[in-house]
């Protein structure tokens, strides 16, 4: 064998050997990488043991200190402003009570109101309402006209009407003319058809007064008071004649008594009729 086929078999094996030895440690260094690990990788994992380590034990007191340290030194302490104490105040007995209290006062208010707008609506209702005939109060009928005046006559100069609570007397139409100005307005009606209605009360005490047929008066048997046929006074202490009511006529000639107005008798000392005692007293002798 020449030296030239051995140098060239020699630089053959050479580079075969170095190919080999190449290739094999290519493939040592493949695997290292495919399964070893890295030095940041294994701090990792060792971290991240000793964290579930502490989860699954709990926190260490070291850990707990640690951690408050590191608060504290990254917060500043808040310092309380300081106040002074708010003096205590004792409740007011009044204002604990207050809504028992204002619960009657509401009520006491509320019942008042309905009470005073009862009142108001009744009030006025009655004020609204038409004055009632048939009662004393009101316009009492006493009947026809010549009904009334035949009444008059077979009285003996006297008519009682007791619903009107008064006397139908008549007066003589020919002094009708000296009755005006003496007698109110209200009266005339009655006057100009020849009656006059006189309330039956004494206007000294309020008692009843009755005829006297004797001597054509009105005479009261309690203190003496003495009246004329038409009620103006004659004698003893009544402070006026007679009371009277105004006369109403219908179309149809019913003669209705208005016992609602009540008119003053006259003065003492006016006699319209002249008329005088027709006969003895029923009560006693009297000074007029």
């Amino acid at each position: 064998m020449s030296a030239t086929s051995v140098i060239i078999i020699a630089v053959v094996a050479v580079v075969v050997l170095g190919g080999a030895a190449f290739a094999s440690l290519a493939r040592r260094s493949d695997v290292r990488g495919a399964g070893a690990l890295s030095d940041e990788t294994v701090a990792r994992d060792r971290a991240a043991r000793k964290a579930r380590q502490t989860a699954e034990s709990g926190p260490t007191a070291a850990s707990v200190e640690a951690e408050g340290v590191a608060a504290r030194a990254g917060t500043s302490v808040a310092v309380a402003e300081d106040r002074a104490p708010v003096p205590f105040v004792p409740a007011d007995p009044e204002a604990i009570g207050v809504s028992r209290r204002q619960f009657f006062n509401r009520a006491t208010i509320s019942l008042m109101s309905a009470g005073i707008g009862a009142f108001a609506a009744a009030s006025f209702v009655a004020f609204l309402w038409p004055t009632k005939t048939g009662g004393f109060g009101g316009k009492v009928s006493i009947g026809r006209y010549d009904d009334v005046v035949s009444g008059i006559r077979s009285g003996r100069g006297f008519f009682y009407a007791p619903e009107a609570r008064a006397w139908i007397t008549e007066y003589p139409v020919d002094v009708v003319p000296k009755a005006e100005g003496i007698y109110k307005e209200a009266l005339m009606p009655g006057l100009q058809r020849g009656l006059i209605a006189s309330y039956q009360k004494c206007p000294h005490l309020g008692c009843r007064v009755p005829e006297c047929s004797s001597s054509q008066w009105f005479e009261c048997g309690c203190h003496g008071s003495m009246y004329n046929r038409v009620g103006e006074k004659k004698g003893g202490p009544a402070p006026r004649g007679l009371d009277h009511f105004p006369l109403e006529f219908s179309a149809s000639g019913e003669v209705f008594v208005d016992t609602g107005t009540i008119v003053q008798g006259v003065p003492i000392g006016v006699n319209t009729t002249g008329q005088e005692a027709e006969g003895p007293h029923c009560v006693g002798a009297s000074d007029h």
